[in-house]
């Protein structure tokens, strides 16, 4: 009996021990040896953050979305494209990122640093972003991949990873919804430019985005003020 409690025992004290080390194998970080690794064109699978209802937001307006990641003429910057549908609209957005040392770095428009982490899915990029301020910071977890349907395994290994970083369950998006056409959009599909206005306002997103939600209906009014935005936008 005593060598039957301590063999219960063993296992019990193994199984809690074995998400410690699943989470060091999850969140390893990859190393970038070269920057073509990571150019081309990727699929947003899913993505959780710790910013404020970021991801009830990502639900409701997100309906797919796709980075292009291209050299730039520095050897070591990377120019970012990104193409949003959101509620039947495509918006676009560009930025450059920096690689150092397999980490991709922005300061302006706002200061943020990446890494991406190691994953079996063989075409997938998982990426841990770090937005950083100067009283607050908040973290992301990003699943890209070249194919806009992945297998259940890789969902699992990615929700693992995000478990591991305490972060809010993910929002993962419909791989049956319509992307954004690489080439020039059709005339029922209007295509948006926010790169201008994220240059401009830079950190005043989050200080905008802080107020609100230290209101008592501040998750409210900023889903009806985004979702106003865009419908009434349809005309423009």
């Amino acid at each position: 009996m005593r060598l039957l409690c301590v063999a219960v025992l063993s296992l019990l004290a193994a199984a809690r021990a074995a998400p410690v080390h699943d989470c060091a194998r999850l969140t390893e970080q990859l190393e970038i040896q070269e920057r073509d690794e990571v150019l081309g064109r990727w699929i947003s699978i899913a993505e959780s953050t710790d910013i404020p209802v970021s991801n009830v937001m990502t639900r409701m307006f997100v309906d797919s979305s796709w980075v292009k990641l291209t050299a730039a003429n520095e050897s070591d910057s990377i120019l970012f494209f990104q193409a949003l549908k959101s509620l039947g609209q495509c918006f676009t957005l560009q930025y450059n990122m920096t690689l150092t040392n397999s980490t991709l770095s922005m300061v302006k428009p706002l200061k943020v640093s990446e890494v991406l982490l190691k994953t079996s899915c063989p075409d997938c990029l998982v990426i841990h972003s770090k937005y950083h301020r100067e009283r607050n910071s908040y973290r992301a977890l990003q699943l890209l991949s070249r194919r806009n349907n992945i297998s259940a395994a890789e969902i699992y290994e990615y929700n693992k990873q995000v478990q591991c970083l305490n972060l809010p369950p993910p929002a993962v998006l419909d791989p049956q919804k319509a992307l954004c056409p690489e080439e020039a959009p059709s005339q029922d599909t209007q295509d948006r430019d926010l790169s201008s206005v994220v240059n401009e306002m830079g950190p005043e997103l989050f200080n905008v985005f802080d107020s609100l939600m230290k209101k008592e209906d501040g998750a409210d009014s900023l889903m009806k003020l985004i979702y106003h935005s865009l419908i009434g936008g349809k005309g423009n």
